[in-house]
């Protein structure tokens, strides 16, 4: 369930406190004051067995004798006696409740059994849970606050979301004397029921709404939660504060990938995917929270810094480049008009200098100067407390001059202002605040705030590229995999022996060396000599993972001789060492030269609320000393396998220098997009480690690897937190001429195809599609339509020996209630049944996943269309709102 009758808890018309009281200082007392205080123009009910009348209102003794279901039922009565509540609400028609009660699962075994049990008797009614154990729910729009807060915020357009009641209350403390104002404040408590996914996807489609805040301290779906992040942070900011950042859970994991991969870094990966900007602290949270509320969207990266006091100015400099900002270069004509208004003495460059004793006049002419400047995206003004000149004539005139040139010449840059000091400096950041321009304590502060937009305006960018094709290599062979571990698996193995490792490898075409297995010391010579000379020797052990600690590894044999005296040494030092192990023996592996190489990780580790995630860093027998890592959630791309390589400090060991030419990128990016691939078909591996996986300009080779296994609880495809690509749907057949037709989901790299579909569209077949006349389509258009959330969304091109024929494309809503279509046919390919042929299967595939019905917007001139939808089972209908479209419908499952 996701945003099915949110609605009634956040627009209800009928509200109904269950618990009511006047004990002073009682929950139900304060919640009751600030319903009635917050304006609520709909209908306003009690309930409560023991009073009458509260002040004038009438109380009803149960939810019985309510004179109306209420749109909405907030909760305060022990926590016994909300399963029953529930139960009589939704019996009457209440679809939105708050349960503020605390005592539920917080409490151990018992409180999760009445939580579960509250949770039941909603569940038949759709009656959607806010909580328990929670502060309550603000819409300040409509004047609706059903909370025990100490403040009521104005409205607003940002939206704070948290599983915290005090962040919620420290929030409101700190944006009222600024006078920020939200849209929504929503405390979640233990989430039984509404949680972010759901507020998200709310959120995402409220037109009221231009930022979210989140304080997160856990997720309990990481799917869920993933689909909704990523269609919200297309729309509007959303920023993250996430509690918790130990990884207590890494200290149990068997490998090195399992050590490195702590869930902290998980989340940060999950947020950085779905486009989120993640704050560190509170104080970053709440400057993020002044820059949303005060600044438009950030167009471009140059920022240009004026201030009195050179200090101030370089403090902001390094701040910037810090932060990977970018210093905006003045004009010629802006610095030949500064040298008009400023002191011979001036800096002549950003960070602009206008010294110490500049009045308000001085600031004013400065930017009315740079604010010319078309170089500069954006710009902060900072002043240091003197005697010589006001702090607050010098803001008063800042206000002056960004409100005049806002109007004089929109749009209107993002102006950033940060006054030093703390007693001159109170009256003039009020004159700021009352202006509505964001202003902080000190100059870092403020570049953190312009980065805030200039991050997610990056990351935007990002997730919109296009990512390249990868080179044709051959298939994974799934299939080989299969019975290898089933075979592990039946024997009781935790750990996959060497053989089997490397057969996993090589059927996803992972480069290894040549290894055989040998029982003793001589078998070991033997086979040594034929795979040739030198080799290195491992041990064999299903219970030993890191060999090299207990000297299970031999490096460098250079005849028969030495490869049977390593042998005998090996195998009784391991046995010594560990003698409860078992030991079948050594691999002999071919020994690789590759002088330069840079030693890497590669591995995969299974998180509990993200499901699988590909981790890629500085690989060696110091790996957990080193600690350079990043771990990204598959399924990758080259684009976002590159990505997660940079994130690395071992990135700058892989690229070009004093004549060592770079490390083969895009061969390192195939193993980590393989290994997601393998995690995918194989959903009984829960860790793989390569280390060290050796990359050079000639490529990689994994040297030595390892496999967890268990058996799998669900299948593989499935636990992913974003779902891959549904290869299974991939068909072949034929349109009506017998032309043969490749039908598959579309893929991110698929933009070139779209584009060349759209270029082989007549002007009217596009008006058709897309409702207006389009002389391109644009790369953000083909990105969006490329880059798409299977989880949600299908798009299944039709293809030709490569040539796109058409696509078709359905788009769900959060519950799969319903989903709106669109098709796309090549205007020199159309009346072969291409169309008809993409629809048929994406009516199968919509059905597939339980979409309730299928609809769409056609132009009554569209007869083509019209006949299709007629054949393949639409109902017809004129659309109210515009007489010149029709809108069809075909129910594909039962409404629940």
């Amino acid at each position: 369930m996701s945003v099915r009758n949110l609605d009634r808890l956040f627009k209800p018309t009928s509200v109904s406190l269950i618990g009511a009281t006047d004990r002073a200082g009682s929950v139900g007392a304060v919640v009751l004051r600030n319903l009635r205080r917050g304006g609520f123009g709909g209908t306003l009910m009690l309930v409560s067995p023991r009073h009458h009348e509260i002040d004038g209102m009438v109380v009803y003794a149960d939810v019985a004798h309510l004179p109306l279901a209420p749109d909405l039922a907030v909760i305060v009565t022990p926590p016994d006696t909300v399963p029953g509540l529930i139960a009589e609400l939704g019996d009457r028609g209440t679809k939105a409740a708050v349960v503020i009660t605390a005592g539920f699962g917080e409490l151990g075994a018992a409180g999760r059994a009445l939580q579960q049990a509250a949770l039941d008797a909603a569940r038949p009614h759709l009656l959607r849970l806010v909580g328990p154990n929670c502060v309550g729910i603000m819409a300040p729009r409509i004047g609706l606050d059903a909370s025990f807060s100490h403040l009521a915020p104005p409205a607003g357009d940002i939206a704070f979301v948290s599983q915290s009641g005090a962040m919620i209350t420290a929030m409101l403390d700190w944006a009222a004397p600024r006078g920020i104002g939200f849209s929504h404040v929503v405390s979640l408590g233990d989430m039984a029921d509404v949680d972010f996914s759901d507020m998200l996807d709310y959120l995402a489609a409220d037109a009221g709404t231009r930022a979210i805040l989140l304080y997160i301290e856990g997720i309990t779906n990481g799917r869920k939660f993933m689909s909704a992040a990523r269609a919200a942070a297309r729309t509007k900011p959303v920023l993250v504060l996430k509690a918790g950042h130990s990884a207590a859970g890494a200290k149990a994991a068997h490998s090195h990938t399992g050590a490195l991969a702590g869930s902290d870094a998980v989340f940060g990966a999950a947020f950085a995917r779905a486009g989120m900007l993640r704050v560190a602290t509170m104080a970053e949270l709440f400057e993020a929270t002044e820059t949303l509320a005060l600044t438009r969207e950030q167009k471009g990266d140059r920022l240009a810094i004026v201030s009195n006091g050179g200090g101030a100015g370089v403090l902001a400099t390094d701040a910037l480049a810090a932060q990977g900002g970018t210093l905006a270069a003045l004009a010629p004509e802006t610095i030949a008009a500064l040298d008009k208004v400023l002191p011979p003495t001036w800096s002549r460059g950003n960070p602009i200098d206008i010294i110490g004793d500049a009045p308000g006049a001085r600031y004013a002419a400065a930017l009315e100067s740079v604010l010319a400047d078309r170089g500069v995206d954006a710009l902060l003004v900072l002043n240091c407390p003197t005697a010589l000149a006001s702090p607050e004539e010098a803001a008063q005139a800042v206000v002056e001059t960004v409100h005049r040139h806002a109007t004089t010449h929109p749009p209107r840059r993002n102006i950033f202002t940060a006054w030093l000091g703390e007693q001159t400096a109170a009256s003039a950041r009020r004159r700021f605040e009352t202006a509505a321009i964001p202003t902080y304590e000190t100059p870092e502060a403020a570049v953190s705030g312009f980065l805030h937009r200039v991050r997610y305006q990056r990351n935007q960018a990002l997730l919109m590229e296009t990512p390249p094709a990868r080179a044709e290599r051959p298939l994974p062979d799934a299939a080989a995999v299969k019975p290898v571990i089933a075979k592990a698996l039946a024997a009781g193995q935790s750990w996959l022996d060497a053989g089997s490792v490397a057969a996993v490898l090589s059927a996803y075409g992972i480069p290894q060396p040549r290894a055989c297995n040998a029982g003793d010391a001589d078998a070991a010579a033997e086979l040594a000599g034929e795979i040739g000379f030198p080799v290195a020797l491992k041990i064999r052990s299903p219970d030993i993972t890191h060999k090299s600690d207990i000297g299970g590894v031999a490096l460098g044999l250079r005849d028969e001789a030495e490869v049977r005296a390593a042998a005998s040494a090996m195998l009784a030092r391991v046995s010594a060492a560990r003698p409860e192990a078992r030991i079948d023996g050594v691999v002999v592996q071919q020994m690789i030269k590759r002088p330069g190489a840079v030693e890497l990780l590669a591995g995969l580790n299974d998180d509990a609320v993200f499901g699988p995630v590909v981790v890629f860093g500085q690989g060696g027998t110091a790996v957990e000393v080193v600690r350079d890592s990043a771990v990204a959630l598959p399924p990758l791309n080259l684009l976002l396998a590159r990505a997660q390589m940079e994130r690395t400090r071992v990135w700058r060991l892989l690229q070009a220098y004093r004549g060592k030419p770079a490390a083969a990128i895009d061969a390192i990016a195939d193993v980590l997009i393989r290994l997601g691939e393998l995690a995918a078909d194989n959903p009984e591996i829960r860790e793989l480690d390569i280390n060290p996986l050796l990359a050079d300009a000639d490529g990689v080779i994994a040297l030595d690897a390892r496999i967890r296994i268990a058996e799998a609880a669900v299948p593989g495809a499935s636990r992913f937190a974003i779902a891959p690509y549904p290869k299974h749907l991939e068909s072949v057949d034929s349109a009506r001429d017998g032309t043969p037709v490749a039908l598959r989901p579309v893929r991110p790299e698929d933009e070139p195809l779209l584009q060349d579909l759209f270029a082989h569209m007549s002007a009217e077949d596009q008006r058709l599609r897309f409702f207006a006349p389009m002389r391109e389509l644009s790369h953000a258009l083909a990105a969006r339509l490329s880059q798409i959330d299977y989880d949600r969304e299908m798009a299944l091109i039709a293809l030709h020996d490569g040539v796109p024929l058409g696509v078709a494309r359905y788009a769900a809503d959060p519950d799969r209630l319903r989903a709106e279509y669109a098709v796309a046919v090549r205007s020199d390919r159309k009346g072969r049944g291409v169309g008809y042929l993409l629809m048929t299967r994406l009516i199968e595939v919509a059905r597939q996943v339980g979409i309730g019905e299928l609809f769409g917007e056609v132009l009554h001139e569209n007869k083509p269309m019209l006949d299709m939808c007629r054949i393949l089972g639409f109902t017809l209908a004129a659309d109210p709102s515009d007489a010149a479209v029709t809108i069809v419908r075909k129910q594909l499952t039962a409404a629940a």
